[in-house]
């Protein structure tokens, strides 16, 4: 495995918010455990032996890890150093080597000239202030042919409140960044960045929406 070349990046002040929360957030477990296993399922079927995996927003690196034994390499980053911190903890204990954890943000990925077949956006989309600007930058990161997989909260479509609460949360610092838009708009969003969805799928009413697009060929 190749090493890649990190330049420093700017990290966004809202990483000290899950810095804050990192060590409760490892220690809680999977909301809902079956819905989360037949995500790592449908995604698995994509997944084969030679393949580069991007993952951002990657938190403590569970799903990177879980999804390592059947790629060749995963790059996986998040903004929060502790929570990469507990992450490349995880590595080293479950002794896995084709995993890379990193500091960073996306665009400061999208800045290389790597390219990868597979990236990974899991509970992150809602989490940015440039969704549109990020899906993008995603698509311009694929191979022809690459994967998009998704898992969003789309707030809109059942708390349309929290368009005015999450403001306020982030001003006083008890809420991170929070994007409230609808399961339409970020169809719209994937659909308009040019890629083909394949699967949209959702475990039930107001539980988000599962989203594997493709770039085409």
């Amino acid at each position: 495995m190749s090493v890649t070349q990190h330049t420093p990046i700017a990290i966004p002040p809202s990483a000290r918010f899950w810095d804050r929360i990192a060590n409760r957030y490892a220690k809680r477990p999977v909301a809902d455990e079956a819905t989360y296993q037949k995500k790592l399922q449908m995604t698995r079927e994509y997944l084969e032996p030679h393949m580069r995996v991007f993952e951002f927003g990657c938190g403590t690196g569970s799903t990177a890890l879980t999804h390592s034994p059947h790629v060749a390499y995963v790059r996986a980053t998040d903004i929060s150093a502790k929570m990469i911190d507990i992450a490349k903890s995880k590595a080293r204990e479950a002794g896995v080597k084709n995993v890379e954890f990193e500091q960073s943000d996306i665009e400061s990925i999208a800045a290389s000239s790597a390219k990868y077949d597979v990236v990974l956006g899991l509970s992150i989309l809602h989490l940015l202030d440039d969704r549109d600007a990020v899906v993008s930058t995603i698509y311009d990161m694929l191979e022809p042919g690459g994967i998009f997989v998704s898992s969003t909260a789309c707030l809109g479509d059942h708390m349309k409140i929290f368009k005015f609460i999450a403001p306020l949360g982030r001003f006083f610092g008890i809420l991170p960044i929070l994007s409230v838009f609808t399961t339409q708009d970020l169809v719209g969003c994937i659909e308009d960045s040019g890629f083909e969805i394949e699967t949209k799928w959702s475990p039930g009413k107001n539980k988000g929406v599962f989203i594997i697009a493709r770039k085409p060929l």
